[in-house]
This record gives structure tokens, sequence and C-alpha cells, in this order.
């Protein structure tokens, strides 16, 4: 197993809340927690959308937390995965994060994705995505990889998002790569390649003109972004808990 592998294992491996990438994950939702927290005041519970999302993920957090701030769970993801059952705070449903037709404006308190924007499309998709989070969620907690973070964080693999195309494409049929395999055609390695499109912070400030950009750092450098907002009611949230 190659090396970009075995890193791409452990940086995404959800359900080891030891691993490194899990103790990244958990600093990153820090302020998604203080949100929780503080809405879990003023309501009997705290209903979250998580665009893309998988229950594996949400057990970095502990379960005590959850519980405490009566947190519920929607979990929407495209049709061509598995749903699962329901079952305690999750509920699972099917619906595309560009078009969230079948949810009303607020209906949640907050519509969360974590590296989902990235893998909508093209610049118009983005466009659509945002105003669906934005329209749905009271608040949201959108994050995104970093652009010019040298680490490409789907393959693992130092500066590969800055070379030419048809050299990604090349290197994609030559080798597997992260989480990606290796492309047996040029056809699936295009597709590989187009699956994820990385933004710098001035195009997701666009994409969420009222939110507040936070970033994460990793060695000093901005390895990714959180767009959280509306920037007025998490600052009146952030009052109202204080």
């Amino acid at each position: 197993m190659s090396l970009t592998r075995v890193l791409a294992r452990n940086l995404t491996n959800y359900e080891n809340r030891d691993c490194f990438g899990a103790r990244l994950r958990l600093k990153r939702l820090q302020p998604l927690m203080a949100l929780i927290e503080q809405l879990s005041q003023r309501h009997d519970e705290v209903r979250i959308l998580d665009v893309g999302g998988m229950e594996e993920y949400w057990q970095v957090l502990p379960d005590e937390f959850l519980e405490r701030n009566k947190v519920r769970l929607t979990l929407s993801n495209l049709p061509q995965q598995d749903k699962p059952e329901n079952h305690g705070r999750f509920r699972f449903v099917v619906a595309d994060g560009c078009d969230l037709h079948q949810f009303e404006r607020n209906s949640f308190h907050v519509v969360h994705s974590n590296s989902v924007l990235e893998h909508v499309g093209d610049w118009a998709n983005m466009v659509r995505f945002a105003r669906e989070v934005t329209r749905v969620g009271e608040r949201y907690f959108v994050q995104t990889p970093n652009y010019w973070f040298p680490v490409e964080p789907h393959c693992v693999t130092p500066f590969f998002h800055w070379l030419p195309k048809p050299t990604r494409i090349a290197l994609v049929q030559q080798f597997g790569l992260g989480n990606w395999p290796r492309a047996e055609t040029v056809a699936e390695a295009v597709q590989t390649v187009e699956s994820a499109r990385l933004i710098n912070r001035k195009m997701l400030q666009t994409l969420f003109p009222e939110a507040e950009l936070q970033v994460e750092r990793f060695c000093g450098l901005n390895k990714s972004m959180v767009a959280m907002g509306p920037r007025n009611r998490i600052s009146q949230d952030r009052r109202a808990g204080s």
C-alpha cells in the first residue's frame, strides 16, 4: 500500500477518536460545539442537517455532549449511496445539497457540511449549494480545504492540485493516490480529477458573504477554512451565551 493511501486512511478514520485526523476534526469543531451549547439553552432540541454527512463522522464528539444538548441529526446524501435506517438521534434522507427543495426555509437550527463543497461541481453548483445551505439553515457551518495548502487532501499528494490537468490525469492513471484508487481508463481518470475542485478564501467569502471565516492551520499554513454564519446571528448567540 502506498504512503499516500496509508496517510489517507489515518486522516479519514472517523471511528478512531485517537487518530491524528480525528484530533484535528475535534479541534475544528470547537466553535460548532459552542454554538450547539448556546442553542440548546433556548430550544427543546438542536436540529442539525449534515449535507453529505456520515454517522461515523459524529463519533468524534462525545455521546454525552450530543445527548446533553439534545442534538438531532439529519444526514442527507445523494441517491447513489445506501440509505441507512433511522435510529437514535440520526435520521437519513436522500437529498442533493444543491437542491434541498424538500426542506422549508430555516428548517434547521444549523446546516453543517464537512469537505462537501469542493465535490458539488463547477462554480454555478457551488453557488446553488451555498444558496440552499443559507436558505434551509438558521445558521451554517461549512468546511472546505484551502486551495493554497500544498498537500491535496483527497489524494494526499504534495502540489498535485497545482499541476496542469493533463499531468494530474496521467498521474491518476499510473498510481493509487490517497483515497483515490488507480484509474483504469482516461475517462475514469478525468472523472477522478474533476471530482474535487478546491477553492481559496476569497471564493469561499464570495459564496458566503455574511459568514465569519475561520482558518484551520497546520504547520503554520492555512489547511482548511470554515464559513460560519450568518455573522449577526453568531454574534447574538455568543452574547446570549456569555
